[in-house]
């Protein structure tokens, strides 16, 4: 049996207790304070889980170095090879719940190609400051850092992006992001598809995920319908490739498909049997992603 992205995320928040006992507050909230229970799923939404202090502590091999850089009330944290050659950067993106060592294999074998692998760790994840997070903070994050690194003399030359990244990768590329090539990884096609199903995750009633996604658009300035496939797709002129796997059971393969036939050009790699996340260490696919780039 093919397990959905509504069983897979409610397997991991059951898993635990203090989840358990969140979805029980969040419904007597609707009860007795509905506006409480607005602002609960509105901060449980936004926080990425596991949580980031468990890979805080990450090993990092010698040969690399590690630089915060402040964004917004939070930070992003770069990692970057100290013997790589400096002129064509490619940008690395963990995914929702993610860690920058996920993106440390691709990294490895991008350096092989003479490529210059740079690890951008989100606000509230791994090593970088802040609580709560959300897709358009992503996708500005990742215009900053590009700026920050343009403004100190590097080239762009990519970004490879996995799951919640690239679904923000894809929509700054929309807006004009000056790189030469993007890679988008296990994509998400619609964040509003996402509240819906944490919204049956946690048994919240459909006027509480509306208005939490009227509080998200409200305080960060963009429609979620904004970055969906179809919304970006005819504004991305760089060459793309999309790799997907078809049981990925979190973003399903249809999202994949959905941004290789919206974006002009775009070529898909499906994969089989590696999941959502095995597909970031998988050497075909690595292979696949640094002849893309070179």
């Amino acid at each position: 049996m093919t397990r959905t992205s509504l069983d897979a995320t409610s397997d991991f928040y059951s898993a635990s207790r203090m989840t358990r006992l969140f979805r029980f507050g969040l419904a007597a909230s609707e009860r007795i304070w509905p506006a409480l229970a607005v602002r609960a799923a509105y901060r449980l939404f936004g926080t990425p889980l596991p949580p980031k202090w468990i890979n805080r502590r990450r090993q990092w091999p010698a040969d690399w170095s590690i630089e915060q850089w402040p964004f917004e009330n939070a930070s992003v944290t770069l990692y970057a090879p100290t013997s790589s050659a400096p002129d064509r950067v490619v940008l690395l993106l963990h995914g929702w719940g993610g860690h920058a060592g996920q993106m440390l294999a691709l990294a490895d074998t991008l350096r092989r190609q003479g490529l210059l692998p740079v690890i951008v760790e989100m606000p509230a994840h791994g090593r970088s400051d802040g609580a709560t997070s959300n897709l358009p903070q992503f996708a500005r994050a990742l215009e900053y850092v590009a700026a920050r690194l343009k403004q100190q003399g590097y080239a762009l030359h990519g970004v490879v992006a996995h799951s919640l990244a690239a679904n923000a990768s894809a929509y700054a590329a929309s807006r004009g992001l000056d790189i030469g090539r993007l890679v988008l990884i296990a994509p998400p096609a619609s964040p509003l598809e996402y509240t819906r199903l944490f919204a049956r995750v946690f048994g919240l009633r459909e006027t509480t995920r509306a208005a939490m996604q009227r509080r998200i658009e409200a305080r960060e300035g963009v429609l979620m319908p904004q970055f969906e496939p179809h919304a970006v797709g005819a504004r991305i002129s760089l060459p793309t490739l999309v790799v997907h796997d078809r049981q990925d059971s979190i973003n399903l393969f249809a999202d994949g498909v959905a941004y290789s036939q919206a974006i002009d050009g775009a070529r898909l790699v499906a994969t089989e049997g590696l999941g959502h996340r095995r597909i970031l260490k998988d050497e075909a696919v690595l292979r696949e992603v640094a002849a893309f780039m070179a």
